[in-house]
């Protein structure tokens, strides 16, 4: 079973239950980052803001029933207070849980129903390698993607390959994506191997640490179903535990920039 699917089914058959982050990737065999790196690309969430949605919109469809005790779905929704449920709740929802019990009537309310995974994201990924790498730095451009929104990660490239054709040609070029927190938001930079910082740029040292090393062959349109892939079948599967690091595209020789086409690693860092 792909880690999506054993993530899901673990938050919807316990929502009633306390649910932490430990507790999920105990139960699915995995560590805490790979999980919550591997529902944020499938989801575009958080995994606890998908429990917080799935709890209150399963609320909702309780209170609406119109004969349930508004503490007891409260409680039960793992809110200690019938004041605290209703912040919640009317945050939510845009209304009062007392308004939706009286009235019975879900249809004015956008619920939160629960994922599956997306099947037409899964390619063939091939084994990884196990590589050792050095530490390095790589300078460049950067941007902070809020809730995995990667709109801006090519007019980025636009920028730093503007810049690389004015100074220095780089043997290869790096994508990397760092400071991920809890999973939602993170860094990423496009830059190259520089021993100093250029004006305006910014920069990430890299450790040295044993990588999983992917390769995407083709469009660079396709390189998130590789890396989508990667986090929800192709390390479970490889029985790898990704460590809490940098993670990094690498692109060479063969890639083409012009066309977007051509081979790019994609290197895990390993626990």
């Amino acid at each position: 079973m792909a880690l999506l699917d054993r993530l899901i089914w673990q938050i919807e058959t316990n929502l009633d239950k306390p649910l932490t982050l430990m507790v999920l990737a105990d139960r699915c065999a995995v560590n805490v980052h790979h999980m919550c790196r591997a529902f944020q690309l499938a989801t575009g969430l958080s995994i606890m803001a998908y429990v917080r949605a799935r709890r209150l919109s399963e609320a909702a469809r309780v209170i609406a029933g119109g004969e349930a005790d508004l503490l007891q779905v409260a409680l039960g929704a793992g809110y200690g207070s019938h004041e605290a449920f209703t912040r919640a709740f009317t945050a939510y929802t845009g209304t009062l849980p007392s308004v939706v019990k009286q009235a019975r009537d879900l249809s004015n309310l956008t619920l939160m129903e629960p994922f599956e995974m997306k099947k037409d994201m899964i390619i063939d990924v091939a084994r990884p390698e196990i590589r050792e790498r050095g530490a390095f730095r790589v300078a460049g451009y950067g941007l902070t993607c809020r809730n995995h929104d990667i709109s801006g990660i090519p007019g980025l490239w636009s920028r730093f390959n503007a810049w690389e054709a004015e100074n220095e040609r780089a043997t290869a070029a790096y994508g990397v994506s760092f400071d991920h927190a809890d999973g939602s938001d993170f860094r990423y930079l496009a830059g190259m191997e520089m021993a100093h910082v250029p004006e305006g740029m910014e920069a990430v040292d890299i450790p040295a640490r044993h990588y999983a090393v992917f390769t995407h062959d083709g469009s660079i349109g396709d390189l998130p179903r590789t890396i989508y892939t990667i986090w929800n079948k192709a390390l479970p599967d490889a029985d790898l535990a990704p460590a809490t690091a940098p993670e990094f595209e690498r692109y060479d020789h063969r890639f083409d920039p012009v066309n977007g086409r051509g081979k790019v690693e994609i290197w895990i860092p390993l626990a």
